[in-house]
């Protein structure tokens, strides 16, 4: 078992994990597994705004990630890497579901009462209302505002595992605010409208 000599940062602690589950360590491979698997699964279920696919996309990005981890060296931090690997698992799965013929226009029964369900009120549930609030940005948006705000990644990791300059994640993390803020506000004068005299 990995017992390091200093206090080090989750992040890295999760790349000395990885580093010794690469080395054949299984003890490593669980804690590495368990060190990362809430900030994987809250960054899938974002992107695809399927709780329910969510567990699963974070199941085979573990077994992408424990598959590849002979050739993972350190160079970037264990979660920028699984992160990186996440997000490749939600995209093939896009690609995977728009491949698959439809037989219908319509979605069968169980998916069209998943979408047609009602959305909670924004104040019923702080998280439940920050996830509807996060599913009315533009996917962009939503991902550089996940990526650095809810799972602190820093803006040159988060650049580096979306592929674009960090100038464009600022912007996108700025226009998400602006966007969020501008939500809550109309949430409020909604709400102070609907109150009764």
């Amino acid at each position: 078992m990995i017992t390091p000599a200093l206090p080090r940062s989750r992040d890295e602690s999760a790349t000395v994990l990885a580093l010794a589950a690469r080395g054949g360590d299984p003890c490593a491979a669980d804690l590495f597994v368990r060190a990362l698997h809430h900030d994987v699964r809250r960054y899938v279920a974002r992107l695809c705004a399927d709780p329910h696919l969510a567990d699963d996309l974070a199941q085979e990005t573990f077994l992408r990630a424990l598959g590849s981890l002979h050739r993972f060296e350190g160079r970037s931090s264990a979660r920028t890497w699984i992160l990186s690997i996440a997000r490749r698992s939600v995209v093939d799965n896009f690609r995977r579901d728009a491949a698959r013929p439809r037989l219908s226009q319509t979605a069968d029964w169980h998916s069209a009462a998943e979408r047609a369900r009602l959305h909670p009120a924004p104040g019923f549930d702080e998280g439940v209302a920050l996830s509807a609030l996060l599913e009315a940005l533009p996917e962009k948006r939503r991902e550089a505002f996940v990526l650095t705000q809810l799972l602190g990644l820093p803006y040159t990791e988060a650049a580096a595992l979306i592929g674009c300059p960090v100038g464009t994640i600022r912007s996108r993390v700025n226009r998400a605010r602006l966007t969020l803020i501008a939500q809550l506000e109309d949430a409020e004068r909604h709400a102070a409208g609907a109150m009764p005299d």
